[in-house]
């Protein structure tokens, strides 16, 4: 590619500030184009549930790059500017304004949107979500002048709330229509640690049950009714049941489109021009052997050069194994892998569960999908050989923390 080519990215957040960098390490030496509909420049987004809404770090820690960054490298950010329409067959991008950018290749890392909740009083003063920065901001300055919080979703992202809530001294109630926190992700066996964990600290659960309206009579929140005829006081309620990928732009362009946007290993999506990364792609994984979209910090950070090496022409597939984190109150965790709701034969606890430092594995026919652990740290690659190898496992070696990982696991 000559310094005569434009690439432009669409999606200023982790994703496509990766994008860039990735272009110029590269070697690109063209023109590029960066469009964020936000005010800030890219920023990481685990800290707005983490340390940042929880006041242990400012929010300059979040920000990918330096200020200077971008005009260093000759990456012209333009912010607050919002992309409405593809042009595939002349290839421009029509911004908001009207203003069209020609672009030789384009990367989409336009991410997600947080879903609501069709019930009444959704909009009304007090309803919280969290996806960008003005969120989080939102959250703890609600945090810091209410006595109680509904939040409804057990995700990650709500139970991360309700322990920044808990910390925070207020009192909160987690509404979920599944029997645990984090079910579908994790099962049954490891959903109930963090039940309990949050149950220790304080945080009630209403389980197999939803909320039917939220209660503003006077536009302000005081409380929920559930569908099974509950009410329940509060003064705020957080909506975290997940979040929609951001594929408006590409189904106007009709590329291939259904939950994300489809590409393959090279994040190339059907038109040789355009790439997907992040929170929006459904790739194809070379390992897993399907398609999978992943909303983890680990994909913005790694899918970008790969889509970067796609669009210069290059090979390369994206190959990474799942990976997220989390931090709720005195537990941190990592999780590798990927496991689909019931297909796993069991799960292996290796360590001390009630004491919070274990290694849990997920088990089908001998062989580790996914393993995550638990206030034990600098054992992901391990756990990332025991995932990829196939191997075949000796349970009673995996199980027990007196044989190291790397050794005698294997039958």
């Amino acid at each position: 590619m000559g310094d005569s080519e434009s690439f432009v990215i669409v999606g200023a957040g982790m994703a496509g500030a990766k994008g860039a960098e990735a272009l110029r390490d590269q070697g690109f030496d063209g023109r590029i184009t960066l469009l964020g509909d936000e005010a800030h420049r890219p920023y990481e987004r685990p800290p707005l549930s983490k340390e940042y809404l929880m006041g242990s770090a400012e929010f300059d820690a979040a920000y990918v790059h330096p200020e200077t960054w971008y005009a260093d490298n000759r990456v012209e950010l333009l912010l607050n500017t919002s992309a409405r329409r593809i042009d595939r067959s002349l290839r421009q991008v029509e911004l908001a304004d009207g203003t069209r950018l020609e672009f030789d290749k384009l990367m989409l890392t336009t991410g997600a949107h947080p879903r609501s909740i069709p019930v009444p009083g959704h909009d009304a003063e007090g309803v919280l979500h969290l996806r960008r920065a003005g969120d989080s901001d939102r959250i703890k300055q609600t945090l810091a002048g209410i006595e109680d919080l509904v939040v409804v979703g057990a995700g990650w992202i709500g139970l991360e709330v309700a322990s920044a809530a808990r910390q925070a001294g207020v009192g909160v109630t987690v509404v979920e229509t599944a029997e645990l926190p984090l079910l579908q992700v994790l099962g049954r066996e490891v959903a109930e640690v963090f039940s309990t964990t949050h149950r220790e600290r304080g945080v009630s659960f209403r389980f197999t049950t939803a909320v039917d309206e939220i209660l503003a009579p006077s536009g302000e929140v005081t409380g929920v009714r559930l569908t099974d005829g509950l009410q329940i006081d509060a003064q705020a309620v957080l909506i975290a049941v997940g979040a929609d990928p951001a594929v408006e732009l590409a189904a106007e362009a009709k590329l291939r489109v259904s939950n994300g946007v489809l590409v393959d290993a090279t994040l190339r999506t059907g038109d040789p021009n355009i790439v997907a990364a992040g929170d929006v792609a459904n790739a194809f994984h070379p390992l897993l052997g399907k398609q999978i979209r992943v909303e983890h910090w680990n994909n913005a950070l790694n899918q970008p050069a790969v889509a970067a090496s796609s669009m210069l022409g290059g090979d390369a597939s994206y190959s990474e194994l799942p990976y997220f984190f989390t931090d709720q109150y005195d537990l941190g965790m990592e999780y590798l892998g990927h496991v689909e709701p019931g297909g796993y034969d069991e799960v292996l606890f290796r360590g001390d569960v009630e004491a919070r430092e274990f290694i849990a594995f997920w088990i089908s026919e001998g062989r580790v999908l996914a393993g995550m652990n638990v206030n034990i740290w600098d054992v992901t690659e391990q756990i990332k050989t025991l995932i990829t190898s196939g191997t075949t496992i000796d349970r009673q070696a995996l199980g027990d923390p007196s044989v190291p990982l790397n050794e005698h696991i294997a039958r």
